[in-house]
């Protein structure tokens, strides 16, 4: 295998790209890393970047490791590099998918035993839970769902709700709409104040981008802006049936809940934003272009990616913050 002909400024820096992950690793690591890419970089330009003695790089590789170990050690570099890669959100089947669809061979079997032997674990944090206002006097729909969450095709019943997103200028609230077929979060809004108006236009863009027919069961929780005037007026004028969870029973609503979890545990506690507009930005990518469109791969029925680009763009010029 001939060595990468690439300029050695573009050589260097991809060098430090590769090896950023790799440099904490133990040494049995970086000599495979080392071994791996001996043919694209220089050997002492990798030993000198990982802190390692080209000479014990050498010692390494005249001992006499078996071909199942050798097979090992570059699994083990392969799925800690997958693991920071996908930010430490995966467990050992997704990443097991992520190695096989970028044409590694490692088995399932393998991903699992290395994740526990070098206990590889994803990011969880506690959920901070704050319940929308289900204290008031105004009318509410019947619960039509009752925890039947399976139907059998895309706009059949959609859940909502709304949770919270902490920044350093203050709470950031994220109203969402999920399909309950396609599991698609089919509209959402952001804003820095909790008002009807929230989720509101949060149903009106599910609505423009899905055209669902009448008779659509859009369920929710009690909290009063699914309970005002103006939410209310949307669900009577295309024909839909509201739904409301039992007072106080978060398990009526668990598809929308179980999106947040993902969401949090996913993308929202790795990140300190700064400003709710580094939060709102950082949230719509998520969901456009990772969850909607990667992380539902098997049952996306979403636009293409420049109609996606569209509806951010869109949905930039409606956020007030």
């Amino acid at each position: 295998m001939k060595r990468s002909t690439a300029s050695p400024r573009r050589k260097t820096r991809a060098m430090l790209e590769w090896g950023h992950g790799v440099l904490c690793k133990e040494r049995s690591v970086r000599y495979a890393f080392i071994d791996h890419h001996k043919y694209e970089f220089s050997i002492t330009s990798m030993c000198k970047i990982l802190d390692i003695k080209p000479s014990s790089y050498y010692d390494w590789t005249k001992r006499d490791i078996s071909t199942q170990q050798i097979h090992r050690n570059h699994c083990e570099l392969l799925v800690k590099a997958a693991h920071s890669e996908t930010k430490e959100r995966y467990g050992y089947q997704r990443l097991h998918a992520h190695l096989s669809e970028q044409g590694h061979d490692v088995s399932k079997y393998m991903v699992r035993s290395i994740k526990e032997e070098h206990d590889i674990k994803c990011r969880r944090h506690k959920r901070f839970k704050v319940t929308t206002d289900s204290d008031h006097n105004k009318r509410v729909y019947p619960n039509l769902l009752k925890q039947q969450f399976g139907v059998n095709r895309p706009n059949c019943a959609w859940v909502s709700d709304i949770t919270y997103i902490w920044t350093d200028e203050g709470w950031l609230y994220l109203a969402g709409v999920k399909d309950l077929y396609t599991k698609e979060l089919v509209g959402y809004a952001i804003d820095k104040r909790m008002k009807a108006d929230l989720v509101c236009r949060a149903l009106n863009k599910a609505i423009k981008d899905k055209r669902p027919s009448q008779g659509l069961i859009v369920h929710s929780d009690r909290g009063s802006q699914y309970c005002s005037d103006d939410y209310r007026t949307i669900i009577s004028k295309y024909g839909f049936k509201g739904s409301m969870s039992a007072k106080g029973n978060c398990y009526d609503n668990a598809p929308i809940e179980s999106f947040w979890g993902v969401l949090k545990n996913e993308l929202v506690y790795h990140h300190n934003y700064t400003t709710r507009f580094e939060a709102i930005n950082s949230i719509i990518k998520y969901i456009e272009f990772y969850y909607n469109e990667e992380r539902l791969a098997k049952h996306c029925f979403a636009a293409t990616q420049g109609e996606s680009y569209a509806r951010v763009e869109r949905g930039f010029s409606k956020i007030e913050v």
